[in-house]
């Protein structure tokens, strides 16, 4: 038992140094249990097996399916702009949207994809993002005291009751004490915490959808080269693939969409005339666009929107029996936000890249090369210091920048070619703020739904229907399964999985009893309720400094003994574990939802101290007040 305590202390010591990733930590200590005898190695890898390991991996893969497929990001922008203009508004609808998505996504997901637009809204109603972002980061942990998936707390907790033989907390059983909080939390972010937040704004600003177009719009000079060509009957393009028609390789023209529904002009021109609507229309109206490829086949009456010098256009249309008509003047600047919804998509996104010093496409002709097909995307332009190329007669050079666009996929792929390309800015959180819903949208809500109606009805154990979500989003086409081991932290899971050998040790040495009769001899000896707030001090304090999945998995079996030492239900006390462990509010190493928050907001830790201090002790005035009433003693 001595051992197994020198090793906690130790473990708990470089959790709070920092200086070593938390899993590795875990890890250590699990080798440490093990060569030190404490542990057999069938217990010191038993983590890895357990059953609350496992849906939590599963529920990283449900969520990223929902915010792959737009859901979250719908969401999202519904519940910003019910605020409006409004600032006091905007924190409400903030928070409580927040804790909605929370209730049913990853705490860290939430935050990622609210991000962006949070920061957005806060100036557009006169404010700065400092004032929203931490309401932001603490509504995300308030909102995983709503539901069993909310938070993995909440399913170490539900686990802990399962493997003593009692009957887990229900699925949405967590909130009838998470509401509460919740709504005690809005009500102090409105009366006192926005008052003490600071007000600054950071010069680590995110990457904002329309505004990042807009900024590569004009780098690459986008809208002035953009023309909507209409295929006359008769034109030689008829029947002919985008490959077949080399329009890249013969003028250096890029087709960007392709409209399928024939327009008619408001003079009544008859299909065969030159007359085209100007790409205000285009990109105003409601349209339907096919993703061009290789492959795509010209037909009649198509609509190209196709970038190109005017020259090179003007030729076409001469050489291919087509009607054009340039850009006209945008004095509103409204064609940056119908060109992001243009160009981007669920599925396809643009990007700028530049030539590394190494590149093998150095000394290359794009059109000569095998960047396209290799890589899958499109070289929409190519920018040589502060001027525009050809791609068609063009060689690059270390340092041009190139716009490209394809799948997601597919940026992501030449991201990863770093000795060739670096790819500028962060197109992956650009990808999360496209808000499309598509039919993979329908299934992925489904599945969540049907996740939820299993754990509600205990008809298959809880991380089996987790399991059946994760695999029906794969399968559906919500997300790809090199996706889904992307979208799991690893080291969450990890981190979960090495240190549940920890409170094996624990219980097996002793070490359990030892800390519960510790609690029952210093809070028990005076009641039961003091023996509450005892466990949510404890677990509030760990949770500051080190994982709060870590912090439940070591204090549930210790309050499981304080609860029969003292012959109590176990209810109430671990629910205050479930609570106590998500009030990471006081630091910002708590939780990675306070990181994420940190550098954007421009917070110090004397901030979040400042702020989290007083929810601290809100939430556990009414945990004590509220768990004995809904659980009883």
């Amino acid at each position: 038992m001595i051992l197994t305590f020198i090793i906690l202390i130790l473990t708990i010591i470089l959790f709070v140094w920092g200086r070593l990733p938390s899993d590795l930590v875990a890890l250590m200590a699990l080798l440490a249990l093990f060569l030190g005898g404490t542990l057999t190695a069938e217990q010191a890898l038993s983590g890895f097996s357990n059953s609350t390991v496992i849906m939590i991996a599963a529920l990283f893969v449900v969520g990223e399916g929902l915010s792959r497929t737009g859901v979250t990001a719908w969401v999202g922008q519904e519940v910003l702009h019910l605020a409006g203009n409004s600032m006091l508004r905007l924190l409400v609808m903030l928070m409580l949207g927040t804790a909605l998505l929370s209730a049913f996504i990853s705490n860290t997901g939430t935050v990622a994809t609210l991000l962006p637009a949070v920061v957005a809204a806060s100036w557009r109603v006169g404010s700065v993002p400092s004032v929203f972002l931490i309401p932001l980061a603490f509504a995300a942990n308030t909102g995983g005291l709503l539901t069993l998936t909310g938070t993995p707390p909440n399913i170490v907790v539900a686990g802990a009751l399962s493997g003593a033989g009692y009957e887990p907390f229900s699925y949405f059983e967590y909130s009838y004490i998470g509401l509460p909080l919740l709504f005690a939390a809005v009500v102090y972010m409105v009366f006192y915490g926005r008052r003490v937040l600071p007000k600054k704004s950071a010069d680590d600003r995110p990457e904002e959808l329309v505004e990042a177009v807009n900024e590569l719009a004009e780098t690459f000079s986008l809208i002035e080269n953009l023309y909507r060509l209409r295929v006359r009957y008769g034109s030689p393009l008829i029947g002919q693939t985008l490959k077949e028609a080399a329009l890249g390789h013969d003028y250096g023209v890029t087709v960007l969409a392709i409209e399928n529904n024939p327009l008619e002009d408001s003079t009544g021109s008859a299909p065969g005339d030159s007359f085209v609507k100007p790409i205000q229309t285009l990109l105003q109206e409601p349209h339907h666009h096919q993703q061009p490829g290789p492959d795509t086949l010209i037909k009649a009456q198509n609509v190209l929107l196709v970038k190109g010098s005017g020259k090179a256009v003007y030729q076409l249309m001469v050489d291919f029996n087509l009607g054009v008509l340039p850009v006209e003047d945008d004095p509103e600047g409204k064609l940056g936000k119908k060109l992001s919804e243009t160009l981007l998509s669920a599925e396809t996104g643009v990007a700028e890249i530049l030539l590394t010093p190494r590149s093998a496409y150095i000394g290359r002709k794009i059109v000569e090369s095998d960047f396209g097909e290799k890589f899958r995307v499109q070289v929409i332009s190519i920018r040589r210091g502060d001027k525009l190329v050809s791609r068609k007669e063009t060689k690059l050079q270390f340092g041009d920048a190139l716009l490209v666009r394809g799948s997601w996929e597919a940026i992501e792929t030449l991201r990863n070619e770093r000795r060739n390309f670096v790819v500028v800015g962060s197109p992956e959180a650009i990808s999360r703020q496209v808000i499309e819903l598509t039919p993979q949208s329908i299934i992925a809500v489904l599945a969540m739904l049907g996740m939820i109606l299993l754990m509600m009805t205990n008809f298959v154990p809880a991380v089996f229907a987790a399991l059946i979500a994760a695999v029906v989003m794969v399968l559906g086409g919500c997300l790809t399964m090199r996706h889904a081991y992307q979208a799991i932290s690893w080291q969450s899971v990890v981190l979960i999985a090495a240190m549940i050998p920890m409170s094996i040790a624990l219980e097996v040495t002793g070490g359990a009893q030892f800390l519960a009769n510790g609690l029952v001899n210093s809070f028990g000896s005076k009641g039961p309720m003091a023996l509450l707030v005892g466990i949510f001090l404890l677990t509030t304090a760990f949770s500051q400094v080190i994982n709060n999945t870590a912090t439940a998995v070591l204090v549930a079996p210790i309050v499981l003994k304080a609860a029969a030492d003292m012959n109590i239900s176990p209810y109430p006390l671990l629910m205050a574990v479930a609570v106590s462990a998500s009030t990471a509010f006081m630091t910002p190493i708590g939780t990675t939802t306070n990181l994420m928050v940190m550098s954007p907001g421009g917070y110090s830790f004397r901030d979040y101290f400042r702020v989290g201090l007083p929810l601290v002790l809100i939430f556990m005035i009414l945990t004590v007040l509220l768990a004995p009433l809904f659980w009883p003693f």
